[in-house]
């Protein structure tokens, strides 16, 4: 962190999985910042550069990190590195964020932990020799998740019907999922009853459920859930209809169609649905920002 040099100094040190159960006992005693505290301390770091203040929103979201991090145990990776690549996601998330857009860290940040879990993951799996298109990306981060819904966990290949629902619904070929099924069957996978360490009796199993989150926290969450989707709902009359079905069908929708699909329905090539779809991304943007400023203004006045 640029200006938080002092930032990592703060979270409890992280040998490796040996010192895991300490280190997730560690960072449970730092407090969950009520949101008027995590605002000022945003603000504080952001206009004075103030160290102390982003430490507080790091610690404080250590626990995001481990959660997520939990998530992708299952690509065979020691779940230690797992997590000190979230930290780094973390303070970037700390870095660059805008408390003044009306949204929380944790809703911020979630997607730098993962991103920065991510690329680790990508490195560490060497997927230049398998390709890293955003399409391949896609495929390898829920192939095991798609493979869960259909109750595909036999050894050996997936069977044919199952490669078809899997290459349709993510967009790629049978082909490429038949060889990344392959590939990470070939990498292993970190068996659940493993225990975390060898004098302990706990097992990683035991992390798998999830600790249900304070009542308060849920209703915050669902407040800022509604405010953003009011917002989007009245950005998106900025766009035209086109505009609209576009960057609806490719970023927010479960099932994304590909470019080839749209370019079909409107009659233009690939590269022009793409543009419309940057150009779309870009004007929702800034109707947002418009918006979320105009909120400022109504509150403040």
């Amino acid at each position: 962190m640029a200006s938080g040099s002092n930032v990592p100094a703060t979270i409890p040190a992280l040998g490796g999985e040996a010192s895991l159960n300490r280190y997730l006992a560690e960072i449970k005693k730092f407090p969950i910042l009520k949101p008027e505290q995590e605002y000022m301390l945003a603000k504080r770091f952001q206009e004075h550069g103030d160290t102390e203040a982003a430490a507080q929103l790091v610690t404080s979201h250590l626990r995001l990190v481990a959660k997520i991090a939990m998530g992708y145990r299952g690509y065979g990776l020691p779940v230690s590195e797992l997590i000190s690549e979230g930290n780094i996601g973390l303070m970037q998330g700390v870095k660059k964020f805008e408390p003044d857009r009306g949204f929380r860290l944790a809703t911020y940040a979630m997607w730098w932990i993962r991103a920065s879990i991510q690329e680790f993951i990508l490195r560490s799996w060497s997927l230049v020799k398998m390709g890293t298109t955003a399409a391949q990306k896609k495929l390898f981060f829920n192939l095991r998740r798609m493979k869960a819904k259909l109750d595909a966990f036999e050894d050996g290949d997936l069977k044919p019907e199952d490669v078809a629902k899997i290459a349709t619904d993510l967009g790629v070929t049978e082909e490429e999922v038949t060889s990344m099924n392959r590939r990470m069957a070939m990498g292993g996978d970190t068996s659940l009853n493993v225990p975390m360490r060898e004098d302990s009796e706990g097992q990683w199993q035991d992390w798998l459920q999830d600790d249900e989150p304070l009542q308060d926290h849920v209703v915050a969450e669902a407040q800022e859930a509604d405010v953003r989707h009011e917002m989007l709902v009245e950005a998106m009359d900025d766009l035209n209809e086109r505009e609209r079905h576009i960057l609806t069908e490719r970023r927010l929708t479960d099932n994304p169609q590909t470019l080839e699909e749209l370019s079909q329905v409107y009659g233009v090539s690939r590269e022009r649905v793409r543009q419309i779809e940057v150009r779309a991304f870009e004007k929702l943007q800034k109707a947002m920002m418009r918006i979320a400023g105009e909120k400022r203004l109504l509150a403040t006045s």
